[in-house]
Parts: C-alpha cells; structure tokens; sequence
C-alpha cells in the first residue's frame, strides 16, 4: 500500500490551477471557484492529521473540494440540497477506494428521499452525457468524471491539448444547459 505524504508548502503552486479548472467547470463563477479553492487549502491545512498516506495529495485534495462543491450546492438549493451526492476519485495508479478524508454526512443516514433524489440526479447527468456528441461525452466522462490526465488522453484519443480544451468546454456547456433544464 502506498504511503504518500503531504506538503502544504506545495499545494498552492502544484495544485491550485488544476482545482480552480476543476471547480470553474462546476460552478461556472471564477471569484467563487477562487473561494471554494481556498476553503479547500484550508480545510486541508485542518484536517491534516486525517491524512492515511492512501491516497495521492492532488486525489485528497480533489476529495476535500467536491465536498466543498457538494456543500455549496445544498446550500443555495436548500430542497434539492438534502441528497448525498458521491462523487468518487479513481485513478489506476492508485489502490481503489473512497478517498474522502473528511465526512460531512454518515453515509448510512440516509432517507429514502435521499436516494431518490440521488437517483434521480445520476439519470439527469446519463441523460445530459447521451445527448452530447460521442467524441464530447467521451472526453468529458475521461477528463471530469474519471480525472484522467490531459496527457494520457490525448495520446488515446490522438487529439492536441488545445482540442481537448476546446471539446471539454463545448461538452461542459452543452452538459450545464442541460442539467440546468433536467435537474436544478
């Protein structure tokens, strides 16, 4: 089992660009993309003790922030707020497993509201990905939902770092219009 190790010190210049671009495409405003940054850092800077040594810095991290986004979501849509939604971080270069650090709600108090509502948010988002282009939801289900590095799809998918960046934002617009009309 790995044992990674933690470095504060880093995180604002290994980290920060790659969480600001994971957060702006899920909550499409940049002063609180910057806010949910922060309160990730500093979440993180609480929480270090909680740190296992399992999972990657960047993967822990990542975990921290959807929690953040989770919890930024319930807030401002208080009756669609109540659902647990999972969001799980894995990678192949890691051992499997759920990488939240820091638990907001016990997984096992859940309403029979609850699951519904989560239910219901994963068909809106399957229905939202088999409306787009196959090429877009291919890219955005490698890139937002499985975090694949740009890199690594690139070379599988034999597109420039720019073309992903233009078909993951294409996809990402397409994906919040439509969730906005099915979901929220």
């Amino acid at each position: 089992m790995p044992n990674h190790q933690i470095d504060p010190n880093k995180w604002i210049d290994s980290y920060s660009d790659y969480l600001f671009n994971f957060t702006i495409s899920r909550v499409n405003d940049r002063d609180l993309a910057k806010d949910l940054v922060q309160e990730t850092f500093f979440a993180g800077l609480k929480s270090m003790k909680n740190f296992k040594g399992e999972a990657s810095e960047r993967t822990w991290l990542i975990s921290i922030l959807k929690r953040k986004i989770i919890d930024y979501y319930r807030k401002i849509n208080s009756n669609k707020g109540k659902a647990e939604v999972r969001m799980n971080y894995n990678s192949s270069s890691e051992s499997e497993g759920d990488w939240l650090e820091e638990r907001v709600a016990d997984p096992f108090d859940k309403t029979a509201e609850d699951s519904l509502e989560n239910e219901e948010l994963g068909d809106a988002i399957y229905n939202c990905l088999g409306k787009l282009p196959e090429k877009q939801a291919t890219v955005f289900k490698m890139k937002t939902i499985e975090g694949i590095d740009t890199e690594t799809i690139c070379n599988e998918l034999n597109i420039t770092a720019s073309n992903l960046w233009v078909i993951i934002h294409r996809a990402r617009t397409t994906m919040a219009t439509c969730m906005e009309k099915n979901w929220f």
